[in-house]
């Protein structure tokens, strides 16, 4: 059950004396992992029993983060090969000494987000809401919700659960207007950030939001529409899938706006609008630019990489030629 690996305690709980202890790591029968945790063998120990160490080390402890689940594909042994360390949380009242391989996280009321499972681990929706929490950017902590949000067993409402179980997450609400946008089917928080952080910051021309379309399958609504300039922005804030029939889906779309009226689509994700908003920006004036548009993007901040327009400059100077 515990994939070869056992503690002092449950040696001792079988009758082991010390003697015989020393007598079984002698013939080499079981060895030290950490103190107190022994394998029942001397060859490199794989993934599970690796785990079973970190939580019978630190217990009690639950896998965290990155070590919640098994590696897709174990990672043999081989000659200067260092396998990545086991990540486990404990209870923020307590304090283990740390040990190689072993990284450990203290959460609050630890108990509450713990699930059982061999080894034992935290609850997914709360696996990804702790790593949200200590995530360096909002899009790394997206990233941590798109890990779990396709799974069939994980849904809005106990993602919002497990909500509730964080009183103090970093950036909670804006975690929370993603949880609402996943139950409604909504991309608000991700259509927002677009207004934000890439039209208005970078002075690219209004458009129109949410404008009806009618194709042959019903209605549906355009995200983003530079009507003026034949383009279209849809905004995919799709978490944890990348359903072929989604993608079909929105190739038909597109492919109809260009027959119909030549309008091209640029589809954005969450990459494009929180992490390089800057790029994306210059990228759609740049589009806007070939179909017509005759302003200039601004630079949001001193160090944004949107240039300012050649033309511009040259006509500041009365060398401005069309």
């Amino acid at each position: 059950m515990q994939d070869g690996v056992l503690t002092h305690a449950q040696l001792v709980a079988a009758g082991v004396t010390r003697a015989d202890l020393a007598r079984m790591r002698r013939r080499k029968e079981l060895r030290r992992v950490h103190p107190r945790v022994y394998v029942d063998h001397t060859g490199p120990l794989n993934w599970h029993q690796r785990a079973w160490a970190a939580v019978l080390y630190a217990a009690p402890a639950y896998l965290y983060g990155p070590s919640a689940e098994p590696p897709r594909a174990e990672q043999f042994a081989r000659p200067g090969f260092v396998p990545d360390p086991i990540h486990v949380a404990i209870d923020q009242s307590r304090r283990v000494k740390a040990q190689p391989g072993i990284v450990i996280h203290r959460l609050t009321n630890l108990e509450s987000h713990a699930y059982g499972g061999t080894p034992p681990r935290l609850k997914l929706e709360d696996n990804a809401l702790a790593m949200a929490h200590e995530a360096r950017s909002k899009i790394d902590a997206v990233a941590c919700l798109a890990q779990v949000a396709g799974r069939s067993y994980v849904t809005a409402a106990s993602l919002r659960a497990a909500l509730g179980r964080f009183p103090s997450l970093r950036r909670r609400a804006w975690i929370g207007a993603i949880v609402d946008d996943l139950e409604s089917g909504s991309h608000s928080v991700l259509e927002h950030g677009y207004l934000t952080k890439v039209e208005r910051a970078h002075g690219l021309p209004p458009a129109e939001r949410q404008s009806p379309r009618a194709p042959p399958s019903g209605s549906q609504f355009r995200d983003v529409e530079h009507a003026a300039y034949g383009l279209v922005v849809e905004l995919d804030g799709a978490l944890g899938h990348d359903a072929w029939r989604d993608q079909a889906r929105d190739a038909d779309r597109a492919l109809d706006d260009l027959a119909a009226s030549g309008t091209v689509t640029a589809r954005l994700r969450w990459h494009q609008v929180f992490d390089t908003p800057c790029r994306t920006a210059e990228a759609v004036a740049q589009i806007l630019r070939t179909r017509g548009w005759a302003g200039a993007p601004a630079a949001c901040s001193g160090d944004c990489p949107v240039a300012a327009d050649p033309r511009s400059e040259d006509h500041a100077t009365g060398d401005w030629r069309s």
